[in-house]
């Protein structure tokens, strides 16, 4: 099957989530805050922005575990099951629609200010399906030239707002602030929760990681930078306009920005930021179609949708199936829908992913997966999650009934059709049932979650097996309850060398007991590497063993790891290279605990498999 070829970089990453948060959280849903809580919103802006930080610290460390498209269902499919995953799917997959569906209609609320005169609904409508239409051939043709529109509309909408930025803080009036909380404390701190969405496009980023280079480092980067710099506009550009625009006139209209340039530059400048606010909606709509689009094809490649949603041009690597049935799901809310209440919906179903995705992060951590190894971690675990938790579900209250309402009845169809049509055939295994596997029952998970998170890690360190990689997966594994005595052992490892090495397990036992007179092979601490050169040629074999209590290897001396090596003579360089990878793995962080904490044969075979020792590629 043709896959995602990795185009895009941190400066991709940047623009796209810049975009998805830059829209009508700036250009219109000021005036509409302000109503409810004066200049004060300027301080809600930025608690709401706080409040971000905990989802894209989570966001982060399981993009940078597990990069794979899809994102947010992903995380939380492999984290929770497929019963929340299916939700998770389409309640994301639906937000950001919505989303994006709302910007470009929003193009219609500034529409004005360049053709000069009122503009009919339909036709706002009408322009609206037309650039959905326009981003549709735009993610079917090419990525790259998704992101490289991005690239630029970004750069424009950036000078924009810091030119408007500059230009304010000369006609700062400071008496436009009194007074600042004129609707209390508590009005500030609901408008949070109103704005807190504005935020939400930074997240969608992850559903991109299968296209991203080097995803582990790229994506969090480009999540910081595109989070902090976004922050800093928002903030900016709030105070200028509150600065700048008397509070009467801030209430009055839906688009105080273009007010406030008009204040500062005239008609000119007025058209600029306008320009600025269409870009601001193009950018929202064009990442909302590049991210949601990846959506249905992570949940069609887990048996969750017609697997038809897998196809991908083999000439432009884009999932057309899925960006086809993407646009038209756009199209029906931009054509069809109002949209007003629908996106508080989305606004709320979105603070719910949140919630599952700071829950994904506590569940991968303490269910204990040997291969959930993300390369950056949520600062400050567990208290930073938690906190986003109770968080979210204050701000969840604020939503109001309808939305609330809406989601559960959503959450609910979402479990109808989980048990009409998945349930039966359900095979993923989630790291919920780790968890569960270590309280009760041990049989109640399998390995099928840990060998798709070796393959991740593998693709995502560009690893290439090595001979010493394809030993392990047939070597055999001796996994011992008790404690032996170390010439027990050797009878035990005797008996497998000799069947492979087609030797007598007489003439091993003997190599092994000579070895281990000449020095002993413990070369710390509760690890043994016995190795032995046999007769014969192009001949070598591994014994991994682990002991739960111990092998006596003299008094006092017990050993709870063991590697023995057996190679003839002709295979010394390789039997070197072993030693140095062997040695590479047992140093890795927390390889002794994971060592002792593997279930069974096949999570050692994994431990070892998804080492990220250097690969010694022959030649």
């Amino acid at each position: 099957m043709t896959r995602l070829k990795r185009h895009l970089g941190t400066w991709d990453v940047f623009c796209i989530g810049s975009g998805a948060m830059i829209s009508s959280g700036l250009f219109i849903l000021p005036s509409i805050a302000f109503a409810k809580a004066g200049p004060s919103i300027v301080i809600s802006y930025f608690i709401a922005g706080i409040l971000m930080i905990p989802s894209i610290f989570a966001q982060a460390e399981l993009a940078s575990a597990m990069p794979k498209g899809g994102g947010t269902y992903f995380f939380i499919q492999r984290s929770v099951g497929s019963f929340v995953g299916m939700f998770s799917g389409f309640a994301n997959w639906f937000s950001i629609g919505l989303k994006s569906a709302f910007a470009l209609v929003g193009i219609g609320a500034f529409l004005e200010y360049v053709v000069k005169g009122a503009v009919p609904y339909e036709q706002i409508k009408i322009a609206a399906a037309f650039f959905c239409l326009v981003f549709m051939f735009l993610n079917l043709f090419s990525i790259k030239s998704v992101a490289s529109i991005q690239r630029y509309l970004v750069v424009f909408l950036f000078a924009a707002l810091i030119i408007y930025i500059a230009g304010g803080a000369y006609y700062f009036r400071p008496e436009n602030f009194s007074p600042f909380m004129p609707m209390g404390f508590k009005s500030m701190l609901g408008v949070s929760g109103l704005v807190f969405i504005s935020y939400g496009g930074i997240t969608k980023v992850a559903a991109i990681a299968e296209d991203t280079k080097n995803p582990h480092r790229t994506l969090p980067m480009g999540m910081f930078l595109s989070f902090f710099c976004v922050q800093l506009i928002y903030i900016g550009a709030i105070l200028v306009t509150e600065g700048v625009l008397p509070q009467g006139e801030i209430i009055s209209t839906l688009t105080p920005l273009t007010h406030g340039a008009f204040k500062l530059g005239g008609t000119v400048f007025a058209v600029i930021i306008s320009l600025a606010a269409m870009v601001a909606f193009i950018t929202t709509a064009n990442a909302g179609m590049l991210t949601s689009s990846r959506i249905p094809l992570a949940m069609a490649e887990d048996d969750l949708l017609p697997k038809g949603l897998t196809r991908i041009s083999r000439k432009f690597h884009s999932p057309y199936v899925s960006v086809i049935l993407t646009a038209l799901f756009l199209l029906c809310f931009i054509l069809f829908l109002d949209l007003e209440q629908l996106v508080k919906v989305a606004s709320t179903l979105m603070i719910i992913l949140f919630i599952l995705v700071n829950l994904a992060v506590i569940i991968m951590r303490e269910s204990k997966i040997i291969n959930y190894r993300p390369i950056f971690k949520t600062p400050l675990y567990p208290w930073m999650p938690i906190f986003a938790v109770v968080a979210y579900s204050f701000l969840i209250v604020e939503m109001g009934k309808f939305a609330i309402s809406v989601s559960l009845g959503f959450i609910l169809l979402s479990v109808i059709v989980y048990y009409l049509f998945v349930a039966r055939t359900e095979r993923k295994q989630s790291a919920m049932m780790h968890l569960v596997e270590r309280i009760t029952a041990r049989e109640l998970a399998d390995t099928s979650l840990e060998q798709e998170l070796q393959e991740i890690i593998h693709k995502r360190d560009n690893v290439v097996k090595d001979r010493f990689d394809h030993i392990l997966e047939s070597c055999p594994i001796l996994d011992i309850p008790g404690s032996i005595s170390k010439e027990d052992l050797f009878l035990l490892v005797a008996d497998k060398l000799a069947e492979r090495l087609e030797l007598k397990s007489d003439y091993i036992i003997d190599l092994l007991n000579k070895r281990e007179q000449q020095s002993t092979t413990v070369i710390e601490k509760g690890l043994a590497i016995p190795h032995i050169i046999v007769e014969g040629e192009r001949k070598f074999e591994i014994i991994v063993v682990r002991a739960g209590e111990g092998i006596i290897f003299s008094p006092g001396e017990r050993v709870k790891v063991v590697f023995v090596l057996a190679g003839s003579l002709d295979e010394r360089n390789f039997h070197l290279r072993v030693l140095m990878s062997i040695a590479q793995i047992v140093r890795e962080h927390n390889f002794s605990a994971n060592f002792a904490r593997a279930r069974n044969e096949s999570q050692l075979r994994m431990l070892l498999l998804s080492s990220t020792r250097k690969r010694q590629l022959p030649g």
